[in-house]
């Protein structure tokens, strides 16, 4: 589970919340049900609108579980997972491989397709087509959250006219100016908080996964024709330490 979201995105909204009581203000004066429909359903909407339905959906939750979970170990793990299975098939064979329990999704997949006998270059061309498909699905989820981000403020703008409309357009009863104007500055700042809280931080988490488990199932590919080319575990090693940064990669060669 990737804590840094919850931790981001749930302190962004508590700093909000103290601000709001050091303020003496109460909670409930911030909840409006004329804000929430005009921020949150109007960003929703025009954003779907940019996609197909089916597309939006698979966007959404494709995102939410990317920035929720990490699906992939880290670099360095991977390595040392891909030298172990390395050996155990210069010791036991291909076959050797069907006993061992591999944790990550990809790289199982490409140590039963070594077992199985599979030709180099149709283990290349099944894992990078999905290595690739797998990155588009999580720049699809980036654009949608870019979009709800640039959506979000504008959305707010409009909330914030209907709101001055109201207002002006009660001038002579003083009672509903005031209420009025609390949902012109509300949708304003629903807008800001939907787009810098919530939708824009998850936009660039998603860019960054997008980047990060494009590199790590490179290196899986790497190492997954290199042990079909039955090469051995120290020159594996060797050759994907260069994914790895120059710090820890002298760390690990050290440590071996």
């Amino acid at each position: 589970m990737d804590i840094a979201t919850f931790i981001g995105i749930g302190g962004g909204f508590g700093v909000l919340v103290i601000a709001i009581f050091m303020e003496g203000s109460k909670l409930s004066q911030f909840m409006d049900l004329l804000a929430t429909n005009v921020v949150i359903g109007g960003a929703l909407t025009t954003t779907m609108a940019r996609f197909t339905m089916g597309h939006f959906f698979a966007a959404f939750t494709t995102g939410l579980k990317a920035v929720t979970f990490s699906h992939h170990g880290s670099a360095r793990d991977m390595i040392d997972k891909i030298a172990e299975l390395s050996d155990i098939v210069r010791k036991q064979g291909a076959l050797g491989l069907e006993a061992v329990e591999i944790e990550d999704e990809f790289l199982a997949k490409g140590m039963r397709m070594v077992a199985d006998g599979f030709d180099l270059a149709i283990i290349r061309e099944s894992l990078e087509r999905e290595r690739d498909l797998h990155v588009e699905r999580l720049e699809d989820a980036h654009k949608l959250f870019k979009f709800l981000g640039d959506a979000a403020p504008g959305m707010g703008m409009v909330g914030t006219i209907i709101g001055l409309i109201s207002m002006f357009s009660h001038m002579d009863d003083p009672k509903k100016i005031g209420p009025g104007m609390a949902v012109a500055l509300l949708t304003t700042l629903y807008g800001a908080v939907l787009a810098n809280v919530v939708a824009l931080p998850i936009a660039d988490k998603l860019q960054l996964r997008a980047a990060e488990e494009g590199i790590n199932m490179t290196l899986v590919i790497d190492g997954v024709l290199m042990i079909r080319e039955n090469k051995s575990p120290a020159v594996i090693r060797d050759m994907l330490l260069s994914y790895l940064p120059q710090k820890t990669r002298a760390a690990m060669m050290e440590a071996a």
